[in-house]
């Protein structure tokens, strides 16, 4: 009988340790935002696949790039321009009912380089709620604060 209990108080010590040690889906980690990006003032959001007036353009692709603009805009931080060129930041943004993507590029350089930052997610860019923006602005909040 004392060997049965000490079986199970190995048995739960072990369960207990392999909770501690598993991931937690609850919790995000947001990447590090690039400090490159620390000045910026002005965003400039599309598709992968074109801007949100052009007529090729997926409808989930033009819900997400409002979603997006309307999430910033909201946020106050950052001021939306409609040309690329005009814009110190460029997001880029991918919808499907798979994943949605997110990625920034540095706006003097162009969206067709290397991504600076990027986060995916199921159902990330959906209208009125953005968690994926909602990373991005704490990932460039990180860097504003060490400036």
């Amino acid at each position: 009988m004392k060997r049965v209990s000490v079986l199970a108080a190995i048995w739960l010590m072990v369960l207990a340790i392999s909770a501690l040690a598993a991931p937690s889906h609850a919790i995000a980690k947001v990447p590090a935002f690039p400090g490159t990006l620390a000045n910026a003032s002005y965003v400039y959001v599309a598709s992968d696949d074109g801007d949100q007036f052009d007529t090729n353009l997926l409808p989930e692709d033009r819900n997400a790039i409002s979603a997006v603009q309307d999430a910033i805009q909201n946020w106050g931080k950052l001021t939306l321009v409609y040309r690329p060129s005009e814009a110190d930041i460029i997001i880029l943004v991918t919808s499907r009912p798979s994943e949605d993507v997110m990625a920034v590029y540095d706006g003097h350089q162009g969206p067709r380089g290397n991504y600076l930052w990027r986060v995916m997610g199921r159902d990330g860019l959906a209208s009125g709620e953005t968690p994926l923006v909602t990373q991005f602005e704490k990932g460039f909040e990180s860097v504003q604060k060490h400036k």
